[in-house]
């Protein structure tokens, strides 16, 4: 299955430059998430700019595929499950925007939290109970 060997290739991928486009990405990001919580935190729930939102959601995307184009691995594990469940909470404040502040926040946690996890939590896998390495 074509989808199985792209995703989980023997050795994983990089590219010249990959450390310091994720730097750059992160950065944008950190941009696009302080915009964006100050009109949920502050301006209570208003919709956020929709310059900081792009700049949010483009960059969340870039990282994500960068990720996942490396190894698929990072699917598996606590800090790709971890983006899945913010993108669940952001299409939640679809559904309550009532309650975006507490999700947003919710958000925040779970990124600092795994962000600075050390390494046998983030590269651990719920469905094979133990660290997955990254190849």
């Amino acid at each position: 299955m074509w989808i199985h060997r792209w995703l989980f290739p023997p050795q994983g991928r990089s590219f010249h430059g990959k450390r310091w486009s994720m730097i750059l990405l992160r950065t944008l990001h950190l941009l696009g998430v302080a915009g964006t919580g100050a009109s949920f935190l502050v301006t209570g729930g208003a919709p956020p700019p929709a310059t900081y939102l792009h700049i949010l959601l483009f960059s969340g995307l870039l990282m994500a595929l960068i990720e996942i184009w490396g190894h698929g691995v990072w699917l598996l594990q606590l800090k790709g499950l971890s983006v899945l469940v913010k993108l669940a909470l952001i299409a939640a404040m679809l559904y309550w925007p009532a309650q975006s502040a507490p999700l947003f926040i919710s958000i925040i946690l779970i990124s600092g939290i795994i962000a600075h996890a050390p390494g046998y939590v983030r590269y651990y896998s719920p469905w094979h109970r133990r660290r997955l390495p990254h190849p």
